[in-house]
């Protein structure tokens, strides 16, 4: 299915953390707009920091696919400690954001080994400024979340994106 949301699990069945569900809409994604999402992910292993994560985007142009730069912390990026940049989004000690707080899925490391799910909920996609490159058109994102040099989960998405 071409420009269709879809995602899989590419940790060949070895990752301790594994994407159980993941839907997403509308499709294409719109920006600015409301983003309904549910998950379901099971872990094996609590993720404890420091926790490693690599993406890798890219996006279709024509036949070809394009790795997109890492630019102002958007597209192919290496983010070395996930827990750090979570403890500066949501200071520790003040209440994850919902829909998280009320079906019990925590914000901060660790995130202790267990069953996590989230029902359909709507998440703001706020008119951000996105560079012409991030707009428009079809996506494929492979993240990979390590803890020293140990792959614990990696999911592939395919989507596609639609600004106003």
């Amino acid at each position: 299915q071409v420009g269709g949301f879809s995602w899989e699990n590419c940790g060949d069945g070895k990752d301790p953390v594994v994407l159980q569900s993941l839907s997403v809409a509308p499709d294409p994604i719109t920006i600015p707009g409301n983003l309904r999402i549910s998950a379901a992910v099971t872990g094996s292993k609590a993720l404890t920091s420091p926790l490693k994560a690599v993406v890798v985007a890219e996006k279709a142009l024509g036949e070809l696919w394009i790795q997109l730069p890492c630019i102002d912390q958007i597209g192919s990026c290496t983010y070395d400690d996930v827990c750090a940049i979570l403890d500066d989004l949501i200071p520790p000690g003040t209440p994850c954001p919902e829909p998280l707080l009320t079906y019990g899925i925590p914000c901060h490391c660790p995130f202790k080994a267990g069953s996590y799910s989230l029902p359909p909920s709507d998440f703001p996609l706020p008119d951000i400024e996105l560079p012409s490159w991030m707009t428009n058109g079809n996506y494929r994102v492979r993240v990979a979340i390590s803890n020293k040099g140990q792959e614990l989960a990696c999911v592939k998405l395919a989507f596609s994106l639609q600004a106003q």
